[in-house]
């Protein structure tokens, strides 16, 4: 089989914020070496939102995390944010994950922080808002719980709060710094309908006020429609579907 080349948006003249090229990538189990991706090429441009479709493993959230460098590339180019990411050293990983927003799963809140301080982690790894202090930057955490319609939860703890309202507030931390790149693993499979269109809502604002590009996986067929572009894995093949 070729490579799984998806196109580029028509009429796209800005550089790609993702550029991946003939990207593989295997895993080790019990000695053997089991392939999950193969020969990937994705091109995806700043204002862009596209939304990852496949089956469970697929090998779409090793994909997602690859493009946020929390996994380390084996073969081929893997360019995010201008940095090439095969054999990146340590420095460059480092740079670009205080560009990206992750919103995972497991939702990965800090137990003994509130809602509020999680949000402020986001702001806390920006050298720009450590100079401006812990005042400004719990106003702007307040502002993202306020508008994942959790404000009057800033305080609780993520024991006290429930599995939507936990992964609003792990939105929330992922938005507050307006990364270029947002990296989304399932981000509305907790919410209600109402909360998901209000969070894919966030996403767009996110898109077209500051041209981030957003990479999102989800099964949640409501929220389909806020993509430019749906691709589907298929057993570790990149197709796009539209």
């Amino acid at each position: 089989m070729g490579a799984s080349v998806v196109a580029l948006p028509e009429g796209s003249r800005e550089a790609p914020l993702i550029e991946v090229s003939h990207l593989d990538h295997a895993f080790e189990d019990a000695g053997q070496r089991k392939p999950v991706l193969h020969d990937i090429c994705l091109s995806v441009f700043p204002g862009e939102i596209v939304i990852l479709t496949g089956p469970s493993g697929s090998g779409k959230t090793t994909l997602l995390t690859m493009l946020g460098g929390l996994r380390a590339a084996q073969s081929g180019s893997l360019r995010i944010l201008g940095a090439e990411l095969l054999h990146a050293q340590k420095g460059t990983l480092t740079e670009l994950r205080r560009q990206v927003g992750f919103i995972f799963q497991a939702h990965n809140l800090l137990p003994y922080l509130t809602a509020l301080a999680n949000v402020r982690l986001g702001l806390e790894v920006q050298t720009a808002w450590l100079d401006r202090g812990q005042p400004a930057m719990d106003a702007c955490a307040l502002a993202l719980l306020e508008q994942v319609g959790l404000g009057a939860r800033s305080g609780a703890y993520p024991a006290n709060l429930s599995g939507g309202q936990k992964q609003r507030v792990a939105i929330a931390r992922a938005l507050v710094a307006s990364p270029r790149l947002l990296l989304a693993d399932e981000p509305t499979a907790a919410l209600d309908k109402e909360s998901g269109r209000d969070v894919v809502d966030l996403f767009r604002r996110l898109a077209d006020d500051t041209q981030a590009a957003i990479v999102m996986v989800t099964h949640d067929n409501k929220i389909l429609d806020s993509a430019d572009r749906i691709v589907h894995l298929d057993d570790g093949h990149l197709v796009e579907e539209s």
